[in-house]
């Protein structure tokens, strides 16, 4: 820009037209200006996206996916993929789920309520829990956590 601020100076005080220079210079600043809040606002947003996939996991419930354009959903997924490759890496043969357990837990188990049909639900010790509306059941934390974020399953508090 600077290069063609600077030729553009030139032709206009060959011209003998000097008292356009301060309108020419206000008005890249400005675009200039423009540009950096319009970078910002993008970047936030993106940081936000990023949050939805810690909060909601990796479905986004329906009413977010509305507000997002194709490429937010685009970014979203690639996002999404890279953190599911590097849990992957981490976590041996299995991987390590690692947007589990976001506050510490105060006991491993919770009673939850099931807000929704949802089918059929395998534990750790091979238990199948069939997870109908309004049912309550008292399962491992980590288990349902990501039921809960999804609007599945609700913590029933004592």
């Amino acid at each position: 820009y600077i290069n063609v601020l600077d030729s553009l100076y030139l032709c206009i005080s060959r011209a003998g037209r000097t008292d356009l220079i301060p309108s020419i210079k206000l008005r890249h600043c400005c675009l200039l200006r423009n540009q950096r809040c319009l970078s910002a606002y993008l970047y936030d947003r993106l940081l936000r996206i990023r949050a939805l996939r810690w909060e909601y996991g990796s479905v986004l419930p329906p009413n977010i996916r509305f507000h997002m354009c194709s490429e937010e959903l685009q970014w979203f997924n690639q996002y999404k993929k890279s953190l599911a490759n590097f849990m992957r890496s981490v976590g041996g043969e299995e991987g390590l789920d690692i947007t589990q357990d976001m506050k510490p837990p105060k006991s491993l188990y919770i009673e939850v309520r099931c807000l929704k049909d949802h089918g059929e639900f395998e534990i750790d010790d091979g238990t199948i829990i069939l997870l109908k509306k309004n049912s309550q059941h008292f399962l491992p934390r980590w288990k349902c956590e990501q039921l809960i974020r999804q609007g599945v399953l609700e913590h029933v508090m004592s």
